[in-house]
């Protein structure tokens, strides 16, 4: 069981990463944290497309790396 967990960790950590990268930027650089980045936390922008897919598959594997981390944890 830890073995398995081990190398389904090791190809859920891969796969986050990759879906990490695929995102765009929220802001372009310092100038953008300082005065865009508020806007779009605060305001009523929506991720369509692509960008949902891509959000809500980074929520998943996220959790999905949470609990993989505990199980192996735990079984080692």
């Amino acid at each position: 069981m830890g073995t398995f967990a081990s190398i389904l960790l090791v190809i859920v950590s891969i796969l986050l990463i990759a879906v990490v990268l695929l995102q765009s930027g929220r802001s372009a650089g310092l100038a953008g944290a300082i005065s865009g980045g508020a806007e779009q936390m605060v305001g009523k922008q929506k991720a369509r497309g692509l960008e949902a897919v891509l959000s809500k598959t980074t929520i998943v594997l996220a959790v999905l790396f949470f609990v993989l981390t505990l199980t192996v944890a735990f079984f080692m």
